[in-house]
């Protein structure tokens, strides 16, 4: 094997399916921080978070030879990495089902919002009204494929992700007052 500096996509891919430990630690050096981050997000527990992602690397390599490159790898590591972590948080999650009437309440935000002051609100929710917050809002799942993922039905998705907006519409309040 010759050696570069720089590798493509697809032959790290390659490089990981023919079990090259290089190009194993170039996939998992390339993506580690950012999943991190990701799995972190819904997660909230550093240890849990990096047994999350251990266990997502490990879906990964193991399901590589079905990558077919029709989206990016990122995107495709994503979303191994959120069900990793939903399934580390499998029983600690708890959905309400709310009435109808509390879909559709208008959230405000101040306009004075950082994004450190919203993510120590976020972090704040209960795990199942985060998830659905950070997979919809952040993550820009749909409410179709959040019910799918959470074993939730479109409702429940659309319920918790309105009254995580007003828990943090009035955490927000307390917190920037």
């Amino acid at each position: 094997m010759t050696f570069k500096t720089k590798f493509s996509e697809k032959e790290i891919v390659e490089g990981c399916l023919r079990d090259e430990r290089l190009f194993q630690k170039m996939l998992y050096d390339k993506y580690k921080n950012g999943m991190y981050t990701v799995v972190f997000r819904i997660i909230r527990n550093e240890n849990l978070s990096c047994d999350a992602l251990q266990e997502g690397f490990i879906l990964v390599y193991q399901n590589l030879k079905s990558y077919r490159f029709e989206s990016s790898l990122g995107s495709w590591i994503k979303t191994i990495m959120i069900r990793s972590a939903l399934k580390t948080l499998k029983n600690e999650i708890q959905y309400n089902e709310l009435d109808s009437s509390e879909v559709n309440i208008p959230v405000t935000w101040d306009e004075n919002l950082t994004g450190e002051t919203l993510d120590k609100a976020i972090s704040m929710l209960s795990p199942g009204y985060r998830t659905v917050f950070l997979l919809i809002e952040v993550e820009g799942y749909s409410h179709k494929e959040v019910a799918k993922m959470l074993n939730i039905s479109e409702g429940t998705s659309k319920s918790q992700l309105s009254r995580s907006k007003g828990l943090l519409q009035n955490q927000l309040k307390e917190m920037v007052s």
